[in-house]
């Protein structure tokens, strides 16, 4: 059956998912903090860069300069008890298998997505947690029946393949063009592969910090666009990764506003090879690729809070949740793509965040730290941070009572570096945990961002903080059938819990601020001339 998404349905769609960053924060570069959300999504390739800041902020009153925000000793004692005990815990695996056993994967607006939505709330009970409540997240669904490709002609052989995320249905079976890179394809004159189909060969680089990611996701986000305007029927790209194994790589991608949608997939590295070298033959080659995909009305998921109250937290009703206190926020992202279980992405992410909430709920009423600390399930990242960008709205108005905002979403590898754009007059603060996490064998960075799903709020002048992973191996596993539970180290998931709960902890337990604020607006553009 082919199953073609309506114009309307592309719209609605691009325009979200264009306009917020889509990755974590290796891939955050200066550019991306400072520039409009949709500039950092255009960008999308990331490479570490000096220090970043959120953006410009509304000046703070001239009669006073700004108090230097510290730790207490006694807080810097909890946190390195609570470090200790975080290594020898194994609450964040248990969260990690329930997830990736008891719900598996969970497609975005999915009855898997609904399920995982309840477990979470859930989990968070079970947990200890002081309040918990959902809030709703819509967005456009989209759907992933079948796919299938293969090699034509004297040469005929499979192909394993995966439909790109958003990607329309339909079955073409045309001749295949080969383009080394995305720059080359775009470079393609209008008109030049009509009735063919653009395979784009770039191979993506391994890099501990996720950098080799930024080229390789832009041919998943520009290529299809870029095929269409040179009149391709089909698109197919070697899957962004670093794996050598027949397991592609899905991910989002987008059609450009005012161009007609062609089916869009990715092949896994070995069989992006093999196409490779059949072309390079040098006789004419087809293929067929055959999805059954596309939009399928709107669905509705939630962001799932968890929330330890903090000892100085004002009383208030469940209808003002979290809404009057100075809040550490810590998360990831609940929905997964739908060929693996979500392991590493982000089922680890959810176990993390959730796992340092437990153990800090869990400390003696007395150890309690004064702000509260938010932890966020969020709906709906992967095709457009719809959750995120719920939440920033949601929240638009309590900016400056988002102390810090961060995110585990990249895996499961042990954390190594450390840093956050706080304002000056906590840097002495930023300073103490960094210290706090070095036994954890974190230095500190100048480098970093806000994770995905927080870079919204943090677009509006919250200020994150940034543990990063080691992502060598991520990109063996992203997106792919292959990310699964035996894929973690139950040691490393251990590590990355010490230190969100070291962070959290020390970040609620901060007297001053870190340097939250409404961003200031944007000077209005000179007039054309």
């Amino acid at each position: 059956m082919r199953f073609t998404a309506s114009r309307s349905a592309a719209s609605r769609f691009a325009a979200p998912l264009f306009s917020t960053p889509l990755f974590s924060a290796p891939f955050f570069s200066a550019p991306f903090v400072a520039a409009p959300l949709a500039a950092l999504v255009v960008a999308v390739a990331a490479l570490h860069a000096p220090s970043v800041d959120a953006g410009p902020r509304a000046k703070p009153s001239a009669s006073a300069a700004p108090r230097e925000t510290r730790i207490g000793d006694a807080a810097l004692a909890v946190a390195a008890d609570l470090r200790e005990r975080a290594l020898q815990d194994r609450t964040s695996w248990s969260v990690v298998e329930s997830l990736t056993t008891e719900v598996g994967p969970r497609l975005a607006g999915s009855d898997a997505d609904a399920r995982a939505v309840r477990w979470a709330e859930a989990k968070f009970e079970a947990l200890g947690y002081d309040k918990v409540w959902l809030e709703e997240v819509s967005f456009p669904k989209w759907v992933r029946r079948s796919e299938r490709g293969e090699v034509l002609g004297d040469h005929a052989q499979p192909l394993t393949l995966t439909a790109l995320g958003g990607s329309v249905g339909g079955t073409v079976d045309a001749e295949v063009v080969r383009f080394a890179d995305l720059a080359a394809l775009e470079a393609a004159p209008a008109g030049s592969l009509a009735g063919k189909i653009a395979f784009v060969d770039y191979a993506m680089t391994r890099a501990r910090d996720g950098s080799g990611y930024g080229p390789g996701s832009r041919v998943r986000g520009r290529g299809p666009s870029a095929a269409i305007r040179a009149g391709a029927s089909g698109f197919l790209m070697r899957s962004a990764g670093t794996d050598s194994h027949r397991n592609p790589h899905t991910g989002i991608t987008r059609y450009e506003d005012g161009l007609t949608p062609i089916p869009a997939a990715a092949l896994s590295v070995p069989d992006a090879d093999q196409l490779a070298r059949l072309i390079a033959l040098g006789k004419p080659l087809r293929v067929r690729m055959a999805l059954d995909c596309g939009w399928d009305g709107t669905a509705i998921s939630h962001n799932v809070i968890g929330e330890v109250t903090g000892s100085r937290a004002p009383k208030k009703s469940a209808a003002t949740q979290g809404d009057a206190s100075d809040v550490v926020v810590i998360g990831g992202h609940l929905d997964s793509w739908d060929l693996g279980t979500g392991a590493i992405d982000d089922g680890a992410g959810i176990a993390i965040t959730m796992a340092a909430g437990h153990l800090i709920a869990a400390l003696p009423k007395a150890q309690r730290p004064p702000r509260t600390i938010r932890v966020i399930a969020f709906a709906n990242e992967e095709q457009g941070l719809y959750g995120g960008k719920a939440y920033a709205e949601r929240y638009a108005a309590a900016v400056a009572k988002h102390q810090i905002v961060a995110e585990s979403d990249f895996g499961a590898g042990r954390i190594y570096a450390f840093n956050s754009n706080a304002a000056p007059q906590a840097q002495g603060a930023i300073a103490q945990i960094a210290e706090a996490l070095k036994p954890l064998g974190i230095e500190r960075s100048a480098k970093g961002g806000p994770g995905p799903d927080v870079g919204p709020i943090a677009e509006k002048g919250a200020i994150w903080g940034w543990l990063a992973q080691d992502g060598t191996d991520y990109f063996d596993l992203h997106h792919t059938p292959d990310d699964t539970l035996d894929k973690i180290d139950p040691a490393a998931l251990a590590q990355n819990t010490a230190a969100y709960a070291v962070f959290a902890y020390l970040a609620a337990s901060a007297d001053g601020s870190f340097g939250s604020a409404p961003k200031a607006p944007a000077p209005p553009a000179a007039p054309a001339r």
